[in-house]
């Protein structure tokens, strides 16, 4: 383990984190697409959970681009998309008609 920048993960890292600041914060589910917006019952808890989403998964790239761990080019993106999967999953069950 040593400290290396990555400046394409700390980009895309800073990217995530202002999504997840307009999408929790500012509550624009408009920038979310896959989701029929009148088919959500409660758009409030859409941007908390989605915003979460975006915040640890930035924060989890933010690490990635700062420390260089051996193997983690194929652990992060696998990562990243099972919990991606896991939330949409999780918002279809919940928060879909």
């Amino acid at each position: 383990m040593y400290f290396e920048f990555d400046f394409g993960s700390l980009t895309v890292a800073f990217l995530f984190i202002v999504v997840a600041y307009y999408v929790g914060i500012k509550k624009q589910t408009w920038i979310l697409r896959g989701f029929n917006q009148a088919r959500i019952r409660d758009k409030d808890r859409l941007a908390k959970i989605t915003g979460y989403f975006f915040l640890n998964s930035g924060f989890f790239l933010l690490l990635n681009g700062i420390i260089n761990i051996p193997y983690q080019e194929s652990f992060t993106p696998s990562t990243i998309i099972a919990y991606g999967v896991s939330t949409i999953i999780y918002v279809h069950k919940t928060l879909v008609e």
